[in-house]
């Protein structure tokens, strides 16, 4: 299996939600357990932006997600903003990586800071101590000077920024088409596979076809 085992995925308050739900799952779909968080903020952008309304409970929220995405029992684990004693929130149970997506400016700032929170804050802290795979979607237009010297500051710790960009080269259809543009990004910088966009150059064809 290449790519982590074990993903931590956070959504938070930008929009994007489509984004999230999308990358969550692909990584079901790939067999690997996601540790799942999302703020207040990102629950009323989903229930905004998608068909998917998520019910407040911890417990609840894990069994809609499993039996939304097809998961396995267990291979979903959802934790609350204050749950202090999950994996994430220690270097010594954390997963290897962790992708925030959407991630609004103010996760963003919190992360750069060194902001711990609540647990999504914590968990990010935790990735950046530990020298472990952090991504970083953010969606926001235009971006002010603060939010910039964040997101530079951040990349030079090792943090990717992977603004929630799509591109058009592989000619969308759909607004779908263009999710799985921004989503196949990410797996493919976890190194977990995805068929969802070609790499670069994979169909190019010459100039004699």
């Amino acid at each position: 299996m290449s790519g982590p085992e074990r993903v931590t995925l956070a959504m938070t308050g930008a929009s994007g939600a489509p984004y999230g739900l999308r990358l969550l799952d692909c990584l079901v779909r790939e067999d690997r357990e996601v540790h799942f968080l999302i703020s207040k903020a990102a629950q009323l952008v989903l229930a905004t932006e998608t068909d998917v309304a998520l019910p407040a409970k911890v417990q609840l929220m894990q069994a809609f997600l499993t039996e939304y995405t097809g998961a396995a029992a267990g291979q979903i684990k959802v934790y609350g903003k204050e749950d202090w004693m999950s994996p994430v929130a220690s270097g010594s149970g954390a997963p290897a990586a962790m992708v925030v997506v959407p991630c609004s400016t103010g996760t963003l700032s919190a992360i750069a800071t060194g902001a711990c929170n609540n647990l999504i804050e914590r968990a990010a802290d935790v990735t950046l101590k530990e020298r472990r795979q952090l991504i970083l979607v953010p969606r926001e237009a235009p971006y002010s000077s603060i939010h910039l010297e964040h997101m530079l500051k951040l990349s030079n710790m090792g943090v990717t920024i992977l603004p929630a960009s799509p591109g058009f080269y592989h000619q969308p259809q759909t607004i779908d088409d263009l999710v799985d543009f921004v989503v196949a990004r990410i797996l493919n910088l976890l190194n977990i596979p995805q068929d969802m966009l070609p790499r670069w150059g994979e169909h190019h064809l010459s100039s004699d076809e």
